[in-house]
């Protein structure tokens, strides 16, 4: 039995340590993180913020709604990471003009 432990989990996906497969999670997981990452870097640029407020905003509601539904904590943690980025960049662009700043 203490063998069976230390055998590596093989099946399911990257972000499943239960052996299940978690294809919503993994996807919101992986939207979250692309959103945090496009909204953090174009959140430095100043004529920018229409895009890095929003990726930033659809990243924190992406994020929200796959903690809520994540079964695992590699899943958890790779939403975090995403969030954080989305929250920064969100707030940079909004500071920077905002989700319609310049348009009107």
């Amino acid at each position: 039995m203490a063998q069976q432990a230390l055998q590596p989990n093989t099946a399911g996906s990257l972000f499943a340590t239960d052996g299940k497969r978690h294809p919503v999670q993994d996807a919101l997981t992986a939207v979250t993180l692309v959103l945090g990452v496009v909204s953090f870097v174009t959140a430095q640029f100043d004529s920018l913020h229409l895009l890095s407020s929003w990726t930033g905003l659809v990243g924190i509601v992406t994020g929200a709604y796959g903690q809520w539904i994540s079964v695992t904590t590699r899943e958890r943690f790779g939403l975090i990471l995403g969030l954080g980025a989305s929250g920064v960049g969100f707030l940079l662009g909004m500071a920077h003009g905002g989700l319609f700043g310049g348009l009107w």
